[in-house]
C-alpha cells in the first residue's frame, strides 16, 4: 500500500482538511448560537402564556419547532452577511466618497442609496399592498387591481423618495457637524402640524411607514454609511456624528406619506 493511501501514515493534507473544516465549524455554530440567545425570550414569553396562563397545548409543535430551526438559520445567515459584506462595503464606499473629494456625488450616493435599499425592503412592500387593500374596502380607493397597484406602489415610491431625502439631510449634518437633536425636533414638529391637515385615512398609515423603512435592508446600510463617514472626516465623532441617520429615516416618511394623503 501507497503511504498516502495509508490510514496510519501521517497526512498533513489530510489533517489540513479536518482543521479546514473545524474552523468553518466553529464560526458557522457562533452565529447560530447567538441568534438562539436572541431567539429565546420569545420563545419562553410564547410557551409561558400558552402553557401556563392559556393553558393550552402548543398546536402543531412539530411544524413550529420546523419553523423556529428555519428562522434561526436565516437569522444567522443574514447577521453573518452583515457582517461579511453590507458594513463594511457601507464604510468603504462612504471613505472613498470623501477621500475623493466630491460632495454632490457623496450628496447623490446617500440619496440612491437610501431611495433603492427601501424600494426593495420587504416590510414597506408588505405594509404598502396591505394599505392599498384596506384602502379599496373603505372606498378610498377604486376595489380594482390596476388601482390597488398604483396606490401600493405610489406609497412605496413616497417613501422611497422620504428616504433619499433624509440620508442626503443626514450626510449633510454629518459635514457639518450639526446637533442631530434640533433637527429632529423640528422634523417631529413638522409631524404634528401635518397630522391636522391630513386624511385620517393617512394618518396611521404615515406613522407606520416611519417604522417600517428602519428594517432589514435599510438600517445596515444607512448605519454603515454614517459610521463610515464620520470616521472618515476629521473632527467627528462616530459616536456623536455617526448615529442619527436611522431617525432621519424612520421621520421623513412620516411627512411624506401625510403629504401623499392629501394630494392622491
Amino acid at each position: 500500500m501507497h503511504p498516502v493511501d495509508n490510514p496510519l501514515v501521517y497526512h498533513p493534507i489530510k489533517k489540513g482538511r479536518v482543521k479546514t473544516l473545524l474552523v468553518i465549524f466553529k464560526r458557522a455554530m457562533g452565529p447560530l448560537l447567538d441568534s438562539a440567545l436572541a431567539l429565546l425570550p420569545i420563545v419562553l414569553v410564547i410557551g409561558f402564556f400558552q402553557l401556563v396562563v392559556l393553558r393550552q397545548p402548543i398546536p402543531d409543535l412539530g411544524q413550529m419547532a420546523a419553523g423556529f430551526l428555519l428562522v434561526l438559520l436565516g437569522l444567522a445567515l443574514f447577521i453573518r452577511g452583515l457582517e461579511m459584506a453590507l458594513f463594511p462595503i457601507g464604510e468603504e464606499m462612504a471613505y472613498n466618497f470623501v477621500r475623493k473629494g466630491n460632495l454632490w456625488w457623496l450628496l447623490v450616493f446617500a440619496f440612491t442609496l437610501g431611495f433603492g435599499s427601501t424600494v426593495a425592503e420587504p416590510a414597506l412592500i408588505a405594509i404598502a399592498e396591505e394599505a392599498a387593500r384596506v384602502a379599496a374596502s373603505g372606498n378610498v380607493i377604486e376595489a380594482t387591481a390596476a388601482a390597488q397597484s398604483s396606490y401600493a406602489v405610489g406609497l412605496r415610491l413616497t417613501v422611497a423618495l422620504a428616504v433619499g431625502i433624509a440620508l442626503m439631510m443626514g450626510v449633510f449634518r454629518i459635514l457639518k457637524g450639526w446637533p442631530v437633536q434640533y433637527l429632529i425636533i423640528g422634523g417631529y414638529f413638522a409631524v404634528v402640524i401635518m397630522t391636522f391637515f391630513a386624511p385620517p385615512e393617512i394618518i396611521g398609515i404615515a406613522y407606520d411607514s416611519g417604522g417600517v423603512t428602519t428594517s432589514t435592508v435599510t438600517v445596515p446600510l444607512v448605519a454603515a454609511l454614517g459610521i463610515g463617514l464620520s470616521t472618515s472626516i476629521n473632527g467627528r465623532d462616530p459616536l456623536i456624528d455617526g448615529f442619527g441617520l436611522i431617525a432621519f429615516a424612520s421621520l421623513t416618511p412620516m411627512i411624506f406619506v401625510m403629504g401623499f394623503g392629501m394630494f392622491y
